[in-house]
């Protein structure tokens, strides 16, 4: 089976096929996690795909175990009337890693675009690649961040958690150094739905929020984030361990409609963060 394979900016590997009407089930699964370690976020375009979420849970089993939650194993990410949460909003999601309140961290998302917006009504999904961010931290910064963790607590329809990550941190199989870091919401964004509770242990106000900013900018850096604008029937993998995501705002009423799966590694990762879990 024939593809292309295209580099994305500042990360990431785009796949399309060599000619029309390609399924995905075709392509070797070695390759395409070569891709995801080499490259940290996969985007499959223009292949056949999926008629409903049973054959996307199929597609993901042969990656791997699939977390398991309280609605089953597809998250199905679209806008909600009267949304409880700002996951089913239509405003911005900060950067964040996916598993950090849940007894197991997965390795991989994996996300099937079934519906995109329009191309003018936003709702681009971040990434951020942490380990290209530290390459870049300058090292007295590097090593002030070394002692900080940071205190997590979110409840919400399918959890009470609280989570506590060292900022820096190590990818659990490949020892390279990672950022854990959820970002607080935008000041001032009284829209935002569901405020999780964000602290940097040991540091006074001041401090804290220097070190919130800096991170901002650290993580949204061009050389460092990834803005990825969906197109109907996208299939994209990314690297959880590695990379934080998030969610630019949309318009409300866009057909913007994602299902995820969590992809777990092999063995699982038992969550090293995890305080508390209800």
């Amino acid at each position: 089976m024939t593809f292309e394979t295209e580099s994305l900016e500042p990360f990431g590997v785009l796949v399309t096929p060599g000619r029309s009407g390609q399924d995905v089930h075709r392509l070797d699964l070695d390759v395409l996690r070569g891709l995801v370690e080499t490259h940290h976020l996969l985007v499959l375009r223009g292949f056949d795909a999926f008629p409903h979420a049973d054959a996307f849970v199929a597609y993901g089993e042969r990656w791997g175990d699939i977390s398991v939650w309280p609605f089953g194993k597809v998250l199905e990410l679209v806008e909600h009337l009267t949304p409880e949460d700002h996951i089913f909003d239509h405003r911005d999601v900060p950067l964040h890693w996916d598993g950090m309140y849940r007894p197991q961290v997965p390795e991989l998302q994996m996300f099937w675009c079934v519906r995109a917006p329009e191309a003018d009504q936003g709702g681009r999904t971040t990434f951020s690649n942490t380990r290209l961010a530290l390459e870049r931290l300058a090292p007295d910064l590097r090593s002030a961040w070394e002692g900080i963790e940071g205190v997590y607590e979110r409840r919400m329809a399918f959890y009470d958690s609280r989570a506590i990550a060292p900022l820096i941190t190590r990818h659990p199989t490949r020892g390279y150094p990672v950022i854990r870091y959820a970002e607080p919401p935008q000041e001032g964004d009284t829209g935002f739905i569901n405020h999780p509770a964000i602290a940097l242990r040991g540091l006074d106000d001041d401090s804290a929020a220097e070190v919130h900013r800096v991170l901002q900018g650290v993580l949204h850096d061009p050389a460092c984030l990834h803005a990825h604008a969906w197109r109907t029937g996208d299939l994209v993998v990314a690297d959880n361990h590695t990379l934080l995501h998030g969610r630019e705002a949309f318009v409300s009423g866009a057909p913007r409609h994602l299902r995820r799966l969590h992809i777990l590694g092999t063995p699982p990762l038992e969550n090293p963060h995890l305080v508390s879990h209800a």
